[in-house]
């Protein structure tokens, strides 16, 4: 049982976690890493899940930020190793997803690497599709760009 929690990213859970992530990100992007970090600042996103166990522990997160009107753009997914395959990731998804549309966008975009297997595999399995790389990925051969209607 996880709670999810809508904050910001001023909470401390999110921000432990999202170090934890750019460690990863880090190993699997190798020299790479320096450009894919330079968009993933955290600074006032005023739209972030975190799960929660039993205990109160965070076991995961996700954020959103507007990309374009009408167009939402998720970042930061992520689940500790020790935590995953628990469905954590999918229900962080379908919370952004749910508070998007509650927001009032249309659509859902992302960007994840060529090597994040889990995360592409998440994405297939909660109906996004494969769209042409966008904005700062357009020219870049290992970024695999999303998209999902949210009007569900």
């Amino acid at each position: 049982m996880h709670i999810l929690k809508r904050t910001t990213s001023d909470n401390l859970d999110f921000q432990n976690l999202v170090l934890e992530l750019d460690k990863d990100l880090a190993r699997k992007n190798g020299a790479a890493n320096a450009f894919f970090a330079q968009f993933n600042k955290i600074d006032h996103i005023k739209y972030v899940v975190v799960a929660y166990d039993a205990n109160g522990i965070a076991s995961g997160c996700g954020a959103m930020k507007e990309y374009e009107k009408g167009v939402i753009e998720i970042k930061r997914m992520f689940v500790p190793m020790d935590k995953r395959g628990n469905g954590i990731a999918g229900k962080i998804l379908s919370e952004l997803q749910i508070w998007a549309k509650e927001l009032g966008y249309k659509k859902c975009i992302l960007e994840t690497g060529d090597k994040m297997v889990e995360a592409i595999g998440l994405y297939k399995k909660n109906n996004f599709q494969i769209i042409p790389n966008y904005g700062q990925y357009a020219d870049v051969e290992s970024s695999i760009c999303f998209q999902k209607e949210i009007t569900e």
